[in-house]
């Protein structure tokens, strides 16, 4: 017998073998269990997630000679019967291909005979929602009063192009799409009994790339090793494979975005043109990689949707502190426009330059957002000395703007006498007030704020600066604010007024902020010289 493949030679044979659909292989073997099964179900769905699966497990359930525990026993005739395609009483339509009045008609005149051996007959009708109105009409009267040894069990992956009236008559279960894990241990036990070393990065990847469906996972990784057969399947093979490109070169095309560099950008595509990639799989996932990005910039609690490792999380925090929300929502959306047309166009090459120039060119659209993204590179010229307009500027001396380190700290030290004594003692432990809060994306970004005060205007409030981006979260964000000042409260005895600020506003903040330097809060302790190195 020739070569089979993986989804076909791993189909589940009984209900313990399913996995990712818990919530319906449960209600299905309790119903097997104490008789009350149904005469019409509707098993939704998308592709791969297990419908026909476990309609022909459900069939031979019903069947079994010996059920156990709700599950066929795979050795009685029926089963066998089932299992090898022969049995009389599973018959199985694909509704793509017989939609027509006549194909229910046979079906209404076939349920009258009773099945000559086994419980019940099983018609299982796939992509139902391929019969013409006229087929569905046919099939109401049979669908809602069938012979009680009939039982009707419809698949589809579109619910909603079938009649309510057809919907009424079945017993619905929806099958969701199986987590990425699910199909990572599933592909890990199935190589391990195929004797196929694989890296674990890779199943993970192509775990990934099946988006909830086991079938294409089985289909992706059966490529993937027939390409390389005979060798260990690794992360970088996949990637070739599949024509995707890895992570870190999305990080650099975003930092080389970020720098406004046409050229490296452009440059950088043409590397990955040269590798083979396919460009229309690098958009798609290009696009969910700053989608990532976007969603841990906006809430505390998406670790689990992210689904990454704890070093890739911190990776990506890094690269959202390096871009604003509104930003990554302008890229988000120049490529999804993009997406759209490059399935129909002959040049995809030249869309693709064309959007990563507008990401590095914002004066090339004129939408709010794009606005926002030149005044931003306006002030950061300005900031560092670049003329930007022929207006008469105060020019600015860059002697001035890079002060020595050692300056600056003696600056720190001399302002650190005006403030007062609870901010004082604030600045001190604040490592220790940062571990406090509940949240660990909180955490990680207090953690590496800078907490400092009005030298000039002594009003004793303490502005914790965000160093990057990834503060902006927790900028007018009340709760996150309560919690800290309700944390400084407990840890000194006093109340402290917060207020968040991005470095790149810390001007806006009014007066000159100093902030305690940790060689100087060290002092405090060890009555020595203390060095610190920069690594």
């Amino acid at each position: 017998m020739g070569y089979t493949a993986l989804y076909r030679k791993f189909r589940p044979d009984s209900f313990t073998d399913v996995k990712g659909q818990d919530h319906i292989v449960t209600t299905l073997k309790n119903q097997i269990a104490a008789d009350r099964i149904g005469h019409a179900y509707l098993f939704c769905g998308t592709r791969g997630t297990g419908k026909t699966t476990v309609a022909k497990i459900l069939a031979k359930a019903v069947n079994c000679e010996h059920p156990i525990d709700g599950n066929p026993c795979g050795k009685c005739k029926s089963c066998q019967a089932i299992a090898a395609g022969t049995s009389m009483n599973v018959i199985e339509i694909d509704a793509a291909s017989n939609n027509g009045v006549d194909n229910i008609r046979e079906i209404r005149d076939e349920v009258a005979y009773s099945p000559t051996s086994g419980k019940y007959k099983v018609y299982i009708i796939d992509e139902v929602h391929m019969l013409s109105i006229g087929a569905f009409n046919a099939l109401l009267k049979t669908l809602e009063e069938p012979p009680s040894y009939v039982i009707f069990i419809l698949a589809t992956t579109e619910a909603h192009k079938i009649p309510i009236t057809i919907l009424s008559r079945c017993q619905r279960y929806d099958f969701r799409r199986i987590s990425l894990d699910t199909i990572a241990d599933r592909m890990r036990e199935l190589m391990e009994e195929e004797q196929v070393e694989v890296e674990e990065k890779a199943l993970r990847y192509v775990a990934k790339k099946a988006d909830g469906s086991m079938r294409d996972a089985l289909s992706l990784l059966d490529q993937c090793i027939a390409f390389y057969l005979g060798q260990k399947l690794t992360y970088d093979h996949v990637l070739e494979v599949l024509g995707a490109v890895d992570t870190e070169e999305f990080s650099r095309f975003l930092r080389e975005i970020l720098d406004n560099d046409v050229v490296r950008v452009i440059a950088h595509l043409e590397e990955l043109i040269m590798q083979g990639r396919e460009l229309g799989q690098f958009v798609t996932d290009f696009t969910w990689y700053m989608r990532n990005l976007l969603l841990l910039k906006s809430s505390d609690h998406m670790e689990d949707v992210l689904d990454v490792s704890t070093e890739n999380l911190r990776l990506l925090m890094e690269e959202a502190g390096m871009v604003k929300s509104d930003t990554l929502m302008r890229y988000i959306r120049i490529f999804s426009d993009l997406s759209g047309k490059m399935k129909y166009s002959s040049s995809k090459r030249v869309l693709l330059e064309v959007a990563l120039i507008k990401m590095c060119r914002p004066q090339m659209e004129t939408d709010e957002t794009s606005l926002l993204e030149r005044i931003r590179l306006l002030e950061k010229k300005l900031e560092n000395g670049v003329p930007v307009q022929a207006v008469p500027v105060q020019p600015v001396s860059m002697q001035a703007a890079e002060e020595p380190r050692e300056a600056e700290g003696q600056a720190d030290r001399a302002l650190e006498a005006a403030a007062p004594e609870d901010l004082q003692e604030v600045m001190r432990i604040w490592q220790s007030i940062a571990s406090q809060v509940a949240s660990q994306r909180f955490r990680i970004v207090l953690s590496g704020a800078v907490p400092k005060f009005n030298a000039s205007g002594n009003d004793g409030r303490l502005f914790v600066v965000f160093p990057d981006f990834n503060g902006e979260t927790y900028i007018n964000d009340e709760k996150s604010r309560k919690e800290l000042e309700k944390i400084i409260a407990d840890k000194i005895g006093r109340q402290v007024e917060v207020k968040f600020v991005l470095r790149e506003e810390e001007h806006l903040a009014g007066g000159r902020l100093a902030k305690i330097s940790v060689e100087d809060s060290l002092k405090r302790f060890v009555h020595m010289d203390i060095e610190i190195e920069d690594e």
